[in-house]
């Protein structure tokens, strides 16, 4: 579970240079037939319990086919088969990870929002595409598109993480290529609507780099934090500030520091929450993709020490889609723990499943592919996502408007 976030991050960048390019495949064939041997077996060995989900027979034939076919795949066949037969696994820890692959990517994130692939970051020269809805890609309809990356997408547990990581393969040159959606590994057409619905039709490159153009976070616009921001120990993915005109304190809880560290922030946490008198703590775990459980379980124990705290209403943790592995887990014990209200959507993961991440490396493709090698049970409810005690989804105007709903809805019910 600890390498998961890094991992996952990896997966969504895909970092530089094409080693799997079609024409580079070609003149490089891997040694396929050990490495899907050794796929096999050491998932057999390692993983906690393969074949949960699917059959040992079903996953065999198919494992079968794809090595009996391997002297008429191209490299990039075996890769998007491989990650076809992963998705049967059905654990959102067990992948192809493509740590070690380097894709091009077409230059924006997609999110899907309220029914509509919007884009969410991009590049400096295409700002004026910040929020557009992505309706086709070389004329193919994006509903359509999406579809056929959904099927093999990785790090999937339930059918919000499968929203959530779609859009994140989404403009992957390599996999729309493979999937017969683009016929170029540098360039596509890509179809927009813009914020007044007006058709944008432009031919869009890859890129090597990122130099990404995105506006204020959401909730930082809310929280103004520009200028009463609080920075723990110079980290800016796990940071506090007061709520204007509430007794209430945010917590940005990004990712996941060191047990040491979790530590000290805590005993700096629970000191400014004593000191201020804060009756109310907001967790904010939206974008948190895991970590560490047991660093999260430090958080909790050093909150439950402040006696200021309203501990019968004055707890909330927001999550997400987006919400993953560890973070998923830390949400369900808060409610537990810090009698919290889960607010926002629900989570990417499941409290009940198959987690704590490890790796190994296929020696001749140099795929990490990634296994779980526990099984966690925090919830009464089997197979499914912590689910919000208040539902709140981030509204497609007020993304236009830079606001973030879930955030500023909470905000107004503590003014009042």
């Amino acid at each position: 579970m600890k390498t998961f976030q890094n991992i996952v991050l990896t997966v969504f960048c895909f970092m530089v240079l094409s080693i799997y390019g079609a024409k580079a495949q070609s003149n490089t064939k891997i040694n396929w037939k050990e490495d899907l041997e050794i796929y096999k077996s050491l998932l057999e060995e390692k993983h906690i319990n393969l074949y949960h989900t699917v059959t040992k027979e079903a996953f065999t034939k198919e494992w079968e086919e794809i090595y009996g076919n391997l002297n008429s795949l191209e490299n990039l066949d075996v890769i998007t088969k491989l990650m076809r037969l992963t998705r049967r696994i059905n654990d959102g820890h067990t992948s192809i990870s493509l740590s070690n692959v380097s894709w091009h990517q077409f230059p924006f994130e997609i999110k899907n929002i309220e029914g509509k692939w919007r884009v969410i970051k991009t590049l400096k020269e295409y700002k004026h595409l910040l929020y557009a809805s992505l309706e086709s890609i070389n004329n193919i309809p994006i509903q359509q598109v999406a579809k056929q990356i959904s099927e093999v997408a990785q790090f999937v547990e339930n059918k919000y993480s499968l929203k959530e990581r779609t859009g994140s393969y989404l403009i992957t040159a390599e996999l729309l290529f493979n999937l017969n959606i683009i016929d170029d590994l540098q360039a596509a057409n890509f179809s927009f609507l813009d914020k007044n619905n007006k058709k944008m039709s432009l031919l869009q490159h890859t890129v090597e780099k990122e130099y990404w153009y995105k506006q204020t976070n959401l909730s930082e616009a809310v929280l103004q934090v520009s200028q009463i921001k609080k920075p723990v120990e110079g980290r800016f993915d796990l940071w506090y500030v007061p709520i204007l005109e509430t007794n209430a304190l945010y917590i940005n809880f990004k990712s996941y520091p060191t047990f040491e560290a979790m530590q000290s922030i805590g005993e700096q946490l629970v000191g400014y929450i004593q000191e201020h008198n804060i009756k109310q703590i907001i967790i904010d775990m939206r974008e948190n993709g895991g970590g560490d459980l047991y660093v999260g379980t430090v958080l909790a124990y050093a909150l439950n020490l402040a006696d200021s705290i309203d501990w019968e209403h004055g707890v909330y943790v927001l999550t997400s889609n987006h919400t993953f592995s560890a973070a998923t887990s830390n949400a369900a014990l808060f409610k537990q723990l810090l009698n919290a209200k889960i607010v926002g959507q629900p989570t990417g993961s499941n409290p009940n499943g198959y987690q704590d991440m490890d790796t190994f490396t296929l020696p001749n493709s140099k795929l990490v592919v990634t296994y779980s090698k526990r099984l966690f049970r925090l919830s009464e409810i089997q197979n499914t996502a912590l689910k919000p005690d208040v539902v709140i989804n981030q509204s497609e105007a007020d993304l236009l408007l830079g606001k973030d709903t879930v955030l500023a809805t909470l905000i107004n019910k503590l003014k009042k």
